[in-house]
């Protein structure tokens, strides 16, 4: 917990320091007399003066700001002719505006030079593999299957999904070359979709896979693989049922009770290894033509995250028996070899309905009748049973780019700034219009595990998720709501149009609409993170 907090510090500072620096600069160019340059709210826990300014650490590393002599538009005082060289309110329209636009200007700054150096420096990202393809999906029926991993577009080569760029003059996807197998044989895909259609369909496939675990009916864990005693850790259990040539799987018994923590360590691979007792081998012969998870089922093997880790206290699991260690094999007599297949079917259930749970306990199966609790997340009610999954997932393999020198990387990160300001007006303009869910607004919690995921994934992956945050935390700041950048420079626009300052009473009643909608906008956000805790 320590660790992701201190992630989650690393992360957030670099975007608040750059926008309250860009205000602080701007205001000495001018002439403003700064007061405080604050990182953080609340109880000051480190503060020096230096060129007249008090320079503090603060206790919530969620914000910061910067106070200026003389930034009260509705104060009374009067300035003396020495007070009024330095006080912000005093400085013309043009100067109290690049004073203000200074904060966001920074943010972009910022993030123009993060995507600079992650470009001349070599990208390390995840590969463009597909994740989960259903049958009767576009994607399934346009030839793709699960576990592909794309290499090229229309004749380009693929580092990652991010070089798939969405613009007015972008060419249709035609072709698509994939690698598929043991063996990661090449092959060609023909399609005539547009590139934003194509891509639209692509991020429905996250490549979220399962490690190759699987448990028997006494929830003894084993791992499996393609080679004798050797276990390649980056395959994945999709891996393995969908390579139709293999006919022999070798298994490994793990020598630990229990792998719920493992999930969230970065190193889980070197963890795992360590636990496998090669001396205990076992062999199950997979037929080519037959289904997979089918096979394994008969032969007494269930996916390891069928497990069940643990039960939420008072829930209608604990209710009707089910305990740690029980594996869930069916929901309403129709067998499940996912967890994710195990919570579509109990989400199908309406209120009030019961379903049935088939699970295995010391391999004798059991049957129990659980009517489900529905909880509210955001719009929606969601039926939960209160059991928690043994997953362990794969993070993905990660690729190494080149660096693309110093002059293709000062123009390619203009582009991806660009674009991503575009993306992020992009996104407002649908959360507006209602065709995006406000359940996808995350605030501090989610902010905190995007920051130790891609931390995880690698240092590129984090710093280009920080370019991201900081384009957005710089375009939000410019939305014409009073209290926020955007509705500082409104004011200089109409007062410019008055020509003369707004009435008090009017910049009361802005003040407090604006405060009115950043504090809903807020609880929103911190009511979702709490609501995708609770449904998860």
């Amino acid at each position: 917990m320590l660790e992701k907090v201190a992630i989650f510090i690393l992360f957030l500072f670099p975007l608040i320091f750059f926008h309250e620096l860009g205000h602080y600069l701007f205001a000495k160019l001018f002439g403003v007399k700064v007061e405080v340059f604050s990182l953080g709210f609340g109880p000051k826990l480190f503060k020096f003066n230096k060129f007249g300014t008090e320079f503090t650490l603060s206790l919530i590393p969620l914000g910061g700001y910067v106070k200026m002599f003389g930034d009260d538009p509705m104060g009374e005082r009067k300035f003396t002719d020495e007070e009024k060289k330095q006080a912000f309110v005093e400085k013309g329209k043009w100067a109290r505006f690049w004073i203000i636009f200074g904060g966001p200007l920074a943010n972009l700054i910022l993030a123009y030079f993060i995507f600079f150096g992650v470009l001349l420096s070599g990208e390390k990202v995840p590969e463009p593999r597909l994740g989960i393809i259903p049958q009767n999906t576009i994607f399934y029926d346009l030839g793709f299957r699960t576990g592909d991993l794309l290499t090229k577009v229309n004749g380009n080569e693929l580092l990652s999904i991010t070089d798939l760029s969405v613009d007015s003059n972008s060419d249709p996807v035609k072709t698509v070359t994939i690698k598929r197998g043991l063996n990661e044989e090449s092959s060609e895909l023909v399609l005539n979709k547009s590139l934003r259609d194509f891509i639209e369909e692509l991020i429905k496939y996250p490549p979220h896979f399962r490690k190759p675990i699987i448990v028997d009916g006494n929830a003894r864990k084993y791992v499996l693989t393609v080679t004798p005693k050797k276990v390649d850790w980056t395959q994945s259990i999709e891996n393995l049922a969908s390579l139709n040539e293999i006919s022999t799987l070798y298994m490994y018994e793990l020598n630990i009770g229990s792998l719920g923590s493992i999930q969230q360590e970065s190193n889980q691979a070197e963890i795992l290894e360590k636990l496998v007792q090669y001396d205990k081998e076992k062999t199950v012969s997979i037929e080519a033509s037959a289904d997979f998870y089918h096979q394994l089922q008969k032969l007494g093997y269930y996916p390891h995250d069928l497990l069940v880790s643990s039960i939420v206290m008072k829930s209608p699991a604990e209710a009707a028996g089910i305990k740690s260690n029980d594996i869930i094999i069916a929901v309403n007599d129709l067998n499940v070899f996912s967890f994710e297949g195990v919570k579509s079917k109990i989400q199908k259930i309406k209120e009030n309905e019961k379903i049935k749970i088939t699970y295995l306990r010391e391999s004798k199966p059991l049957d129990i009748m659980i009517t489900p609790v529905f909880s509210k997340v955001g719009e929606d009610k969601v039926p939960t049973i209160g059991i928690y999954s043994g997953i362990i997932l794969n993070f993905p393999k990660q690729i190494e780019g080149k660096s693309k020198g110093i002059f293709e990387s000062l123009g390619l990160a203009f582009t991806r700034t660009y674009e991503t300001v575009l993306s992020v007006l992009s996104g407002f303009k649908k959360l507006i219009t209602n065709q995006v869910s406000f359940k996808s607004v995350g605030g501090p919690l989610a902010i905190g595990k995007v920051a130790s995921d891609s931390f995880s994934i690698s240092l590129s992956y984090f710093f280009k998720w920080m370019a991201l945050f900081s384009v957005n935390l710089g375009v939000i700041n410019l939305f014409p709501i009073p209290v926020l950048d955007g509705g500082h420079i409104m004011f200089i626009i109409l007062e410019t149009i008055n020509r003369g300052p707004l009435s008090r009473r009017k910049m009361e009643l802005a003040q407090q609409f604006g405060l009115s909608i950043l504090f809903v906008l807020i609880f929103a956000a911190i009511y979702n993170d709490i609501a995708r805790i609770v449904a998860s």
